[in-house]
Formats: C-alpha cells, structure tokens, sequence
C-alpha cells in the first residue's frame, strides 16, 4: 500500500511515466527495507543481541501511521494539486522524487530526498525483532552456525528485495492500463483512502 500510495503522479500523465516512476519506488523502497532486515538482524544476532516486543509494536505503529499520512496527503494532494512526483536526472542515472508544493516553487537538485528508501527502511522496523528471533526459518535453524544464519538472513532480504520490486513491475502495468489512466483522480483518491484505511487496521490489529 506504502509503495502504491508513493507511486501515484499527476492526473493524465504519459503512461510511460507512470510505469518507471512505480517501478522506481517500488525498487527503491525494497532497496531500503532489504537493508534495514539484513544489516539491522544480521548485526543482531551477530553480537547476540535481542529486541524487546516494545520495538516491534512501535515499528507496527509506525508503518500505520505512515499510510495515513500517505492517505491524507494524497487526498490533499488531488484536492490542492499541490503533491506531486517527478524524475529528476543525476550524473549517475534518474531518480524520483515527491514533492509537497506548488510546481513553481519547485526546490533545487540538492533538496531531493530519497523517500522510498528512507519508508522502505522504516517499515521493515516491524519485522526486525522477528527476522533476529529468527522466526521465519523455523526452529531447528536455532542450532546453526552464526555464518549459516548470517546467510539465511541475507538471502531472506534479497527475497523481499526480489518480490517488492516485481510488485512494482506489476504496479506499474495497473497504473499504466488505459483504465486506470480513465479514471485519473478517482484512482488517486480511491488508493489514498485505501492507504489511510489499511493504516487505520494495521494500527488496531497490531
């Protein structure tokens, strides 16, 4: 929902902008989630370090409110005409970046931010006890060799890696569809209601 909620541009832009913008976040944001799960679990359990059930409940909290600020902002957004995203070119490549404001005010190259990393990585908050408890191996990894469990949690990042950035190839396609672009603004406030409803659930359920 995060990376649905991220992806979604101007009403009636080109479909081609629509698919390498969803593409993009959805890449970048498994780029920074990937991270935080195998660098923050692989240091822990590494130095035999534990998180308490607070850190897991917060991280949960977190990732609830963020898609009702997605949610709230996309509705402004649509509203205001005062959210959008963009592709901004880089010596190294084009990146995408959102933006709250008038297109005029536009900021300077040097004040983008990498939001689909930094959220990336803030939602993988809530799996991070659960990846160091090394809950989704089962129990008789337990009895494994510190480098095996360092490699079970690598490649269980590069598994989510994988997968979020098919989602985004999938997104894409969606966002691209003649359908969707028929619907424009209501796509855009249907997939931010959606977020701040699934934020509301994920708060209350969690």
């Amino acid at each position: 929902m995060a990376i649905a909620a991220l992806s979604v541009g101007a009403v009636g832009e080109a479909p081609a902008i629509a698919r390498a913008r969803a593409v993009r976040v959805a890449v970048r944001f498994a780029i920074g989630h990937a991270l935080l799960l195998a660098g923050g679990a692989g240091a822990l359990v590494a130095l035999g370090w534990s998180l308490p059930i607070i850190f897991e409940r917060g991280g949960e909290v977190l990732g609830g409110l963020l898609l009702i600020v997605f949610g709230i902002v996309g509705l402004w957004g649509v509203a205001a005409g005062r959210v959008y995203g963009h592709m901004h070119a880089h010596d190294i490549g084009s990146h995408f970046h959102l933006h709250v404001g008038r297109r005029d005010h536009h900021p300077q190259p040097a004040a983008h931010s990498h939001l689909p990393t930094i959220v990336g990585a803030a939602f993988a908050v809530s799996s991070l006890r659960a990846l160091t408890m090394l809950a989704p191996f089962g129990s008789q990894v337990e009895a494994a060799s510190l480098a095996t469990l360092i490699l079970l949690i690598a490649v269980f990042a590069l598994g989510i890696l994988l997968s979020m950035s098919l989602f985004g190839v999938a997104f894409a396609r969606l966002m691209s569809a003649r359908t969707m672009q028929r619907l424009g603004r209501a796509a855009a406030v249907a997939t931010a209601a959606a977020s701040i409803g699934l934020g509301v659930f994920w708060i209350v359920a969690s």
